[in-house]
């Protein structure tokens, strides 16, 4: 079973609430019902348009069991006010600015979430990453234990062919220019997340313009630091500083790193940076002819994830799916 297939059926058997705040696009109402036909999850739309049913019934779809909250009349809506007022007041936040926040959709879909009334949210299909990011780093904050919050792209070579293969791309949507130890987190992240949704056994590359040492300079040392934090601090087979084609391609790995416990296998390739993570992703993806997944959110307490602008309904249906499996 190829790998959308099998995160689709195992999200049934999760039976997730999730959350779309973003009801004014016809893609998230579409995807709204097709998640639901399919029982893949159960959906929960945010609107505050008073109009919305009757643009559902000019796209002849059918969302009549579908929960669509409103913060006008959402009979929880004080405490949320409440809630988000306790969480920022540290930053001087005042009552009525709490407020303000809570009618933002996202900001109300991410509350869901932390309250339990859905398991995870979904956006970014009309709205940029730092807005998808912001109510969930002022809400849901990060897991236990973590510092850093990343991304994974699932990149899908072959998709739904018997030569099929995942590559996990990171970090291409949330840290701009993270230092060794982000590096080494937002590895560790990855290689967990591709551990749980590939099911394979993670093989972890420190990606550089040098392999090993053939270039002296402060971003290819960063790399190599990473590594050994993550050596350090995890089980999982890593090693770098590593160019591209020695960390994915067996021929060059024996030429470039002979010594290489991946042996040019690599699964998971870590960027030093977002500039070059979010490039390369896209290159592999518009070029390669690549199916991208994601980006997955790594780090926060509770699921959340995002969209990318250019989503296709099939898009925002994998993400729901997946961030059943991550509940």
């Amino acid at each position: 079973m190829d790998l959308l297939t099998s995160i689709r059926e195992e999200a049934k058997e999760k039976n997730g609430k999730i959350v779309l705040p973003e009801s004014n696009d016809e893609r998230v109402l579409e995807a709204a019902f097709k998640l639901k036909k399919k029982n893949i999850a159960t959906p929960i739309l945010v609107s505050d348009d008073n109009n919305i049913n009757d643009k559902i019934r000019t796209m002849n779809i059918n969302l009549d069991d579908v929960p669509i909250y409103s913060p006008d009349d959402f009979n929880g809506f004080d405490d949320f006010i409440e809630t988000y007022y306790q969480k920022r007041q540290h930053k001087d936040i005042t009552k009525e600015e709490a407020e303000t926040r809570m009618r933002d959709r996202n900001f109300f879909g991410t509350m869901l979430v932390e309250k339990g009334l859905a398991d995870g949210c979904l956006s970014g299909a009309d709205t940029p990453t730092g807005e998808v990011l912001r109510p969930a780093l002022h809400i849901l904050g990060t897991a236990e234990g973590v510092q850093t919050v990343s991304s994974d792209m699932l990149m899908i070579i072959n998709p739904q062919q018997e030569n099929e293969k995942v590559i996990s791309f990171a970090d291409c949507a949330v840290m701009p220019d993270p230092d060794e130890k982000q590096v080494a987190e937002i590895a560790m992240a990855t290689a967990q997340t591709h551990q749980t949704l590939v099911q394979e056994k993670p093989k972890i590359a420190m990606l550089s313009f040098s392999t090993k040492g053939s270039a002296k300079h402060e971003k290819a040392t960063k790399m190599q630091k990473a590594t050994e934090i993550v050596r350090e601090e995890s089980d999982f087979c890593v090693d770098g500083e590593l160019q591209a084609d020695a960390a994915i391609d067996k021929t060059v790995a024996q030429k470039k790193a002979p010594e290489s416990p991946l042996k040019g296998e690599a699964n998971v390739l870590i960027f030093p940076e977002l500039q070059a993570g979010n490039i390369g992703y896209k290159l592999v993806q518009r070029i390669g002819g690549v199916e991208a997944v994601g980006p997955i959110i790594q780090g926060l307490s509770k699921p959340m994830n995002d969209l990318s602008r250019g989503c296709s309904v099939d898009d925002i249906i994998n993400v729901a799916a997946i961030l059943c499996n991550l509940k």
